[in-house]
């Protein structure tokens, strides 16, 4: 687990010595000066600088004059904001500046060209020839899309949403919750001023977050969970180039190889309904169980300065969010842990089944995959900023044996038949002792649907008993009137 389950650390243009610079120059705003009446640092969007005289200088003297609208725009965003707990407009528009700076090996992110999309068309449509073999699930894809980094972010905000909000509605709903009730009318204002900074504050490391992922990620499924539109398969064709750089494996190979591994994340999500809400309960299930430090919280709201928003950023920072050490959150983070690992290690195995006979490099691009995850890939570093999981990257190996040992069992149908419903997937234990999972007694369910056959015909029974008399009367010359007078008699 991560010391600070939000993980938050300032944007790279946050100011080093932050509020201590401020404090050294009583004209720069900080404390109770009245020179920067919001107290700002310099934030994402540029405004911010020196201490001046003017107070309008010293929150936008550094600007000029064609980023002064800009800048207003943003601090309007931050004190209007009335919506839920993160403000995914100012997280889109971070993301976007974070993909626009480039990533740290200096790529940029750039149009996606005819060519590029007709190669990704193509390497996911063989791949998908290639899983009919390694799998009895049909192909999930109804379309191959490149995106760039930009398009990425785009596309997968809408489930980054439905992830994130369940941890940060928890955050909301402190804010509102540490003050007396008699003081929360009087104190409207100030906590909707504080939950509208929240957002905006939830929303820019957030954004950061995703747009610094965007730089990462090769295709819509990295992290296991399906952050795309269903049955659109996607890459990433400026990701996958760095990706393969040093690798010594051609661009076709690194390419067929991701677009199977792509393909296979679609085939399971398409036709395994259940999987994508099981998933996603897990995360709002984990989410519930995150503890808010309240006395800290308490702290925070009492000294609450309003010329001074930013001090709640500090303490997002500070590790106000803890989660619970209960049975049911354990039971939360493993449930989640396990389904994540199975969805990998299914991943794992069979695109290694499609991919080994056919591509020279399977086994090093396999290993360079599970080695990147291990050392804090897109998903171990993304769940840990967020909601503070990291995946166990001895899980994702353990899983993807189990597979492939159900695989050599089983045959492909019976190792995919377990998807059929939850409860008969692996549990965390299983995967502590895969064998004894594969070489368990399968359960013969031809017994349970003989009996189920039969109860579907007592109701036409019970009609038929229905009508010869339960009320005393029966139809003349039945046999139940025939047992009955033998009886009467």
């Amino acid at each position: 687990m991560s010391d600070t389950p939000f993980g938050f650390g300032l944007p790279p243009e946050e100011p080093d010595d932050g509020d201590e610079g401020k404090k050294k120059d009583p004209q720069s705003g900080g404390g109770q000066g009245p020179a920067n009446p919001f107290g700002f640092g310099e934030m994402p969007g540029g405004f911010g600088g020196p201490g001046a005289d003017n107070p309008l200088a010293a929150m936008f003297g550094s600007l000029n004059p064609t980023d002064l609208g800009a800048a207003f725009q943003q601090l309007g965003q931050m004190l209007s904001y009335e919506g839920g707990p993160v403000n995914w407009d100012m997280a889109k528009q971070i993301a976007r500046q974070t993909v626009s700076q480039g990533t740290a090996d200096g790529t940029k992110d750039t149009s996606v060209g005819p060519a590029d999309r007709t190669a990704v068309q193509e390497a996911v449509r063989l791949a998908d020839l290639w899983l009919d073999d390694a799998t009895s699930l049909p192909s999930g894809a109804a379309s191959a899309v490149a995106w760039s980094r930009a398009e990425w972010v785009e596309a997968t905000l809408p489930a980054w949403k439905e992830l994130v909000d369940p941890v940060a509605e928890r955050v909301g709903a402190a804010m509102g919750d540490v003050l007396p009730e008699e003081m929360q009318a009087m104190a409207g204002p100030l906590i909707g001023m504080m939950r509208s900074m929240g957002g905006a504050m939830f929303g820019t490391q957030i954004g950061q977050a995703v747009g610094v992922l965007a730089g990462e990620v090769v295709g819509s499924t990295d992290i296991g969970l399906p952050l795309g539109p269903a049955g659109k398969a996607a890459l990433l064709p400026v990701n996958m180039d760095a990706f393969g750089r040093d690798l010594g494996v051609s661009k076709e190979e690194v390419r067929l190889y991701l677009a199977l591994r792509e393909a296979a994340h679609q085939r399971l999500f398409a036709h395994v309904p259940w999987l994508r809400s099981h998933l996603f309960g897990a995360v709002e299930g984990y989410a519930r169980g995150i503890k808010v430090d309240t006395a800290k919280l308490e702290d925070v709201v009492g000294q609450f300065d309003p010329q001074n928003p930013e001090q709640l950023q500090d303490a997002l920072q500070q590790g106000m969010f803890q989660p619970e050490d209960t049975p049911e959150q354990k039971a939360a983070l493993a449930r989640l842990e396990t389904a994540l690992a199975l969805v990998e290690g299914w991943v794992d195995a069979v695109v290694h089944a499609a991919a080994k006979p056919r591509l020279a490099a399977a086994d090093a691009l396999r290993e360079t995959l599970r080695r990147r995850r291990a050392s804090g890939g897109p998903a171990e570093q993304t769940f840990a900023t967020l909601i503070g999981l990291e995946l166990r990257p001895r899980r994702l190996r353990d899983a993807s044996r189990l597979w492939a040992s159900l695989t050599d069992a089983r045959g492909v149908d019976g190792r995919d038949a377990l998807w059929a419903h939850p409860d008969m997937l692996p549990t965390a234990s299983d995967l502590d002792d895969p064998d004894g999972f594969v070489h368990r007694e399968q359960l013969d369910f031809s017994e349970l649907d003989k009996m189920l056959g039969e109860a579907a015909d007592k109701p036409d029974l019970k009609k038929k008993d229905k009508g010869s008399g339960h009320d005393g009367s029966t139809d003349e010359g039945s046999p139940q009137d025939e047992a009955k007078g033998d009886d009467t008699e």
